[in-house]
């Protein structure tokens, strides 16, 4: 078996968080290094980006958080082996990283004009991408994004849609969802209830 360490920040959910619950779901044993903001300065410095998250494996180190999902979903058995469906779930896992860049751009602002960010945010993208993932949904079968059963592409919609309907984003509304793509509330709900990620979530330390 080879030896996993995953490095990022320690933080609730983020770009490192569906690779954790694939290798959780896969009962794959692996080092989750999660370090404080104030370490990232000497932490980057030994990654080949100067990002995060990065795998290693065995003594290769590797970057790029949704290839890292992918490889992770394929150890696991969550990512499909058809290439129209595996094509099904990049296009929403590409989909879900536009939105985790265009969110990620106002942190560090502060005052207006992070209002004014996320404000345009809520009155533009979010809701063209949220009305998109529901219209996906709905044509996969209404249950999952791909294949028919759980992907690396439920999981990182998990885990980006419970993001921004966690309160913790100033000026995002929690309500969100609701108001725009009212399918994808009660999705999240089905998709944390599925047994593996609520044992996930229930374990000390989880986001």
């Amino acid at each position: 078996m080879d030896r996993l360490k995953l490095t990022y920040f320690d933080v609730p959910g983020g770009r490192a968080e569906p690779t954790r619950l694939a290798l959780h779901i896969g009962g794959i044993a692996f080092e989750d290094y999660r370090f404080p903001f104030s370490d990232f300065p000497e932490v980057r410095k030994n990654t080949p980006l100067n990002q995060v998250p990065t795998l290693q494996i065995n003594d290769l180190l590797v970057t790029q958080s949704d290839a890292i999902t992918r490889y992770v979903g394929k150890l696991t058995g969550l990512y499909p082996t058809d290439n129209l469906q595996a094509l099904f779930c990049d296009e929403v896992l590409s989909a879900l990283e536009d939105v985790n860049i265009r969110v990620g751009a106002t942190f560090g602002m502060t005052g207006d004009e992070l209002k004014n960010a996320r404000a345009a945010l809520v009155t533009g993208l979010l809701p063209r991408y949220l009305q998109w993932l529901q219209k996906q949904l709905e044509s996969h079968g209404g249950e999952f994004f791909a294949d028919h059963r759980l992907t690396i592409a439920d999981l990182k919609a998990f885990v980006c849609l419970r993001g921004l309907s966690s309160g913790k984003l100033d000026h995002i509304p929690t309500d969100l969802l609701d108001q725009v793509a009212p399918k994808l509330v009660s999705y999240l709900q089905r998709i944390g209830n599925i047994p593996a990620i609520a044992q996930y979530y229930s374990m000390p330390g989880a986001a």
